[in-house]
């Protein structure tokens, strides 16, 4: 009869809880064993920490999804052209700021046309763009032996589907393609303190430069 009650009491307890707005005990009570182990916040990054430090994620996936969400990492080029424009320029600083931040990572960077021309022509001149980022790049501090060979689709992978001049087509696309060495045993309890490390530094940059401001006037 004790035990009646207690359950009872229990049950009324969550019900309260529940009319207060918070739902997920109650919802615990109603689904399976451990459905609530991933609750969106930090389960989560320590769960992937995990899957990562035993080999069971695809880091370069990983690693390629946090670049493509940090910068930019397709530029455009004129019709028939290898030439890297202003707008191109700034958009490679962007990415060479990136990928110094972190020394263990190789890219590698793919060329495209558009559909104007043909194949044979468009393939090396895929190949030409992607050489040209590769030789910008390495006057931004990167060595060249962490781009890796650059890789030229000429006009089989157009954006937009159209036999005319379209500049979207004409585009190179850099990406995370391993580590240095190819070598996964940075993994082994280095790949957290590798992302961590960058963040410290851009933490500590930003204060910096913080402290800075307020230490120079500032004019009208």
């Amino acid at each position: 009869m004790l035990g009646h009650k207690k359950t009872i009491l229990a049950v009324a307890s969550i019900l309260t809880l529940t009319a207060c707005g918070d739902t997920r005990l109650f919802q615990s009570w109603t689904r399976e064993a451990g459905s609530q182990i991933d609750e969106g916040r930090f389960g989560n990054p320590t769960m992937n920490n995990t899957l990562v430090q035993n080999g069971d994620s695809n880091y370069v996936v990983d690693l390629n999804q946090r670049f493509a969400g940090d910068v930019p990492t397709m530029i455009n080029f004129a019709f028939d052209s290898v030439v890297i424009d202003g707008e191109a320029r700034a958009v490679l600083m962007k990415q060479a700021d990136w990928i110094r931040q972190f020394p263990e990572v190789r890219f590698k960077v793919f060329g495209h046309t558009d559909l104007v021309g043909s194949d044979t022509y468009n393939k090396r001149l895929g190949l030409r763009r992607a050489q040209a980022v590769v030789a910008f790049l390495s006057t931004q501090g990167i060595s060249r032996s962490r781009l890796e060979a650059v890789v030229s689709f000429g006009e089989t992978q157009p954006l937009i589907a159209t036999s005319d001049r379209e500049r979207r087509n004409r585009r190179t696309v850099t990406e995370v393609s391993g580590f240095v060495r190819n070598h996964p045993t940075l993994l082994h309890g280095k790949y957290a303190a590798v992302i961590f490390r960058e963040y410290v530094r851009s933490a500590t940059e930003r204060q910096l430069t913080g402290q800075s401001e307020l230490a120079t006037p500032g004019g009208g």
